[in-house]
């Protein structure tokens, strides 16, 4: 069943005080877009005349179990929005998921399958929690509305929007001119997207920048609906670790938030100092004026170190506490001494049959520190391979029965021991 439709209210004009400028501000931090500005600014001063929340809706499809720092920039913003009064809905898109988000891409995705997306769900909310506040979000599920809408409703949604409109979107116009199959129902995702903020009757939706024209499709159903059509914003994608490309498990350029608290760490150290200050941006809680003071201290002269530790530390205390964050950086400054972590795992591999020993490029992709005995080789070339503190050189080196500690690189370390071989 489809929301009633009636006229908007005519809203009366509010003061712009200064808690109104200074939430504007939290706002606009970071954001790449703010649409429209004005109407958000008059939202605002509705809200702190009358005391009423705005309704600040995310929404996020279940398509991996994990989440990332990249994934976080919106729930970071989310969370800046919550701690000054306003009422967050963390949206899992489980009826969305099962369409498959065309956004960004070449061909039709995959949807996925129900179980795929229950599994995955939920560990989103639990990851999330992280950096919301639980005990003031409101967890909402799309298949509440969607699956209630059943055929009628969403013929009747359908007609809401022209197929020109549709294929304004970039994906689309481009797969159509390239001959590239687009499916009906990849135009239901944007309809359905948008839908939701007519459900949830939201004031602002958040997303990334690759998420716009679903965003704006919220705004166009609202008004179609009789409702005040929401304002949206869109994050900048966070760069990854590469400095090149953005955030992504399929680069292998992220740092994912539940990853070991060394781990994490010792990613966030080794950002280019230039990045560094992005990540300030997006992922910090610190108020910009606190990193906009340390960044002139950096140019004046201080280290740039300093201020990527403590970067890399409030991260680490905020999905691991701060402990876990001191421990991490003792570890980091043992390793850049040359030191070995406490942490390192354990290997035990069997010496060949032949008694001959078991070769260093071998025992590295054993141990799993490195992909293939050919990478092995080029590491060891490199100088990037070290048994017991000492580099090795000799790629034709046999090791026989012991224990050893073997380093790949700065970071990778494993305990390993050899043993005779099985029978």
């Amino acid at each position: 069943m489809l929301p009633s439709e009636k006229a908007p209210e005519v809203q009366p004009q509010h003061p712009i005080t200064d808690r109104v400028q200074e939430a504007l501000a939290i706002t606009r931090r970071g954001v790449e877009e703010l649409l429209p500005e004005a109407e958000w600014v008059r939202k605002l001063a509705r809200s702190e005349a009358t005391g009423t929340p705005l309704r600040i809706k995310l929404g996020l499809d279940p398509t991996a179990p994990d989440i990332h720092l990249g994934h976080t920039v919106v729930l970071n913003k989310l969370r800046h929005l919550q701690d000054i009064g306003h009422q967050v809905i963390f949206l899992i898109g489980d009826f969305t998921s099962l369409i498959g988000d065309p956004s960004g891409r070449n061909t039709t995705r995959p949807p996925l399958t129900p179980e795929q997306v229950k599994a995955n769900a939920e560990t989103y909310y639990k990851q999330a929690s992280l950096v919301l506040n639980p005990d003031k979000t409101e967890i909402r599920y799309n298949s509440e509305w969607c699956d209630a809408l059943g055929a009628r409703g969403m013929i009747q949604l359908a007609s809401r929007y022209t197929v020109a409109r549709m294929m304004e979107r970039n994906d689309f116009h481009d797969r159509f001119h390239a001959g590239t199959s687009i499916s009906v129902h990849e135009f239901l995702y944007p309809l359905m997207q948008g839908y939701d903020s007519v459900a949830l009757k939201s004031d602002l939706e958040l997303g990334g920048t690759d998420q716009k024209f679903n965003l704006l499709m919220g705004r166009h159903l609202q008004a179609e609906y009789g409702q005040e059509p929401q304002c949206i914003l869109t994050m900048p994608l966070l760069v990854g670790l590469d400095g090149v490309d953005k955030m992504s498990k399929s680069k292998n350029n992220y740092v994912g938030i539940s990853e070991a608290p060394n781990q994490m760490f010792g990613k966030l150290m080794s950002i280019s100092d230039d990045l560094m200050w992005q990540y300030f941006t997006l992922l910090s809680f610190k108020a910009m004026a606190e990193i906009e003071a340390l960044k002139a201290e950096c140019t004046s002269g201080r280290n740039p170190r300093d201020a990527k530790v403590m970067l890399a530390q409030e991260i680490v205390a905020r999905f691991h506490g701060a402990g876990a964050a001191v421990s991490a950086l003792d570890d980091f400054n043992n390793r850049a001494r040359g030191g070995v972590p406490d942490d390192i795992p354990e290997v035990a591999l069997s010496l060949p049959a032949d008694g001959a020993g078991l070769g260093v490029a071998a025992l590295l992709r054993q141990a799993g520190l490195a992909p293939s005995a050919s990478e092995a080789n080029r590491l060891i070339e490199q100088g990037g391979v070290k048994i017991a503190g000492d580099a090795v050189s000799d790629k034709s080196l046999k090791l026989g029965a012991g224990v050893y500690v073997v380093q790949v690189g700065k970071r990778k370390f494993a305990k390993v021991t050899l043993s005779g071989a099985q029978g």
